[in-house]
């Protein structure tokens, strides 16, 4: 008996340790938490969603679907052979060109107007432990170290596979201002982050970052949470707005009624950003499925769609390239202008005159 309770003891001793490591951040406190508690999307102690999102579908209980997830096999969950990719040196873009480079999974850098704006980046760990979510091979190929100096970090939420706490840190001394949903800030200051140079947002509100550049901060259909407890931070998709252009960020998230709300408040958005991967029947209330993205694509309504959130990891017992097959669905229709750039290729955003 002695022997059980004390490797019982050395478990638990473990477990707490490793959930206090600084990448697993912090929960929100103090003033930000007295912040949180006074937003109309923090309701019972914790965020929620506009519209009821049930994390799972259908009969199974959570610990069933957990273990057919993890032990039922799929053919061509990872691609046989390496990921076409372009490594770009990014330094030498040119500053006044108005584009776009994506690196596999949630990764991309927008620049507009003579600033660059790079969202969810995860360059090393997009897990607690390296040897979870490995990257497919090809694909893994930009480091911190290929980023030119960004003006403003864009983060959706604290997922693993959206905030790499090695990333950001490795790059803090290159970053001009981090823009997060309402609670992500807290991760952040625990980083050594100065908290001025945090732009912390909830849903609906917006911030003026210098003359001509602002983000909305919009609602998303998810959830949160990198440690034991969930949704104690918000989830967000952001609407950057340029001098010259629109750029909607989605972030993670199922299809819902805020995609048509966002496209009438922002007409004429210039480009979208969509989710495109990882889904399953079972999460489609917080995964938008392939035969949503299109109407997504409609709803907000703009003039060039890039689909994200695949192509690197294999997070849903879909095939790899599924999302590439939906993609190139979706191009076939015209009106929707769809970018389906390779990792690393830059990609010049449309006129917008």
């Amino acid at each position: 008996m002695g022997i059980v309770i004390g490797l019982l003891l050395a478990i638990v001793i473990a477990a707490v340790a490793i959930i206090n490591l600084p990448s697993f951040g912090r929960l929100p406190r103090g003033e930000r938490f007295e912040r949180i508690q006074k937003s109309p999307n923090y309701r019972d102690g914790q965020f929620r969603n506009l519209e009821a999102s049930p994390m799972m579908t259908g009969n199974k209980s959570f610990v069933g679907a957990l273990f057919e997830f993890i032990f039922r096999k799929t053919e061509g969950l990872r691609p046989e052979s390496d990921i076409p990719a372009i490594h770009t040196d990014l330094r030498k873009l040119d500053p006044s060109s108005d584009l776009v480079v994506w690196f596999g999974h949630s990764s991309y850098m927008v620049q507009a107007d003579g600033r660059r704006a790079l969202i969810d980046p995860v360059f090393r760990n997009a897990a607690p432990f390296a040897f979870i979510n490995k990257p497919f091979k090809g694909s893994n190929i930009y480091t911190p170290e290929d980023m030119p100096d960004i003006d403003y970090l864009v983060i959706s939420h604290d997922h693993w596979d959206h905030l790499d706490y090695r990333t950001v840190t490795e790059l803090k001394n290159r970053i001009g201002k981090v823009i997060c949903p309402l609670g992500v800030g807290e991760h952040f200051e625990r980083w050594g982050f100065d908290k001025t140079r945090i732009v912390e947002l909830d849903w609906h509100e917006d911030a003026s970052l210098e003359d001509g550049f602002t983000v909305h901060c919009l609602p998303a259909r998810h959830f949160s949470g990198r440690g034991l407890k969930s949704n104690q931070s918000l989830w967000a998709s952001f609407l950057l707005q340029t001098p010259s252009r629109k750029i909607y960020l989605g972030g993670d998230g199922g299809y819902g009624e805020h995609f048509a709300r966002i496209g009438r408040q922002f007409p004429n958005i210039d480009l979208a950003v969509l989710e495109n991967g990882q889904y399953n029947e079972a999460w489609r209330y917080i995964h938008t499925l392939p035969e949503q993205l299109g109407q997504a694509a409609r709803d907000i309504g703009a003039r060039q769609l890039m689909t994200v959130h695949h192509s690197k990891y294999a997070l849903a017992k879909h095939p790899w390239d599924e999302p590439l097959k939906t993609e190139a669905t979706l191009s076939a229709d015209s009106t929707l202008h769809v970018l389906r750039p390779q990792i690393g290729e830059v990609v010049i955003m449309a006129d917008n005159n």
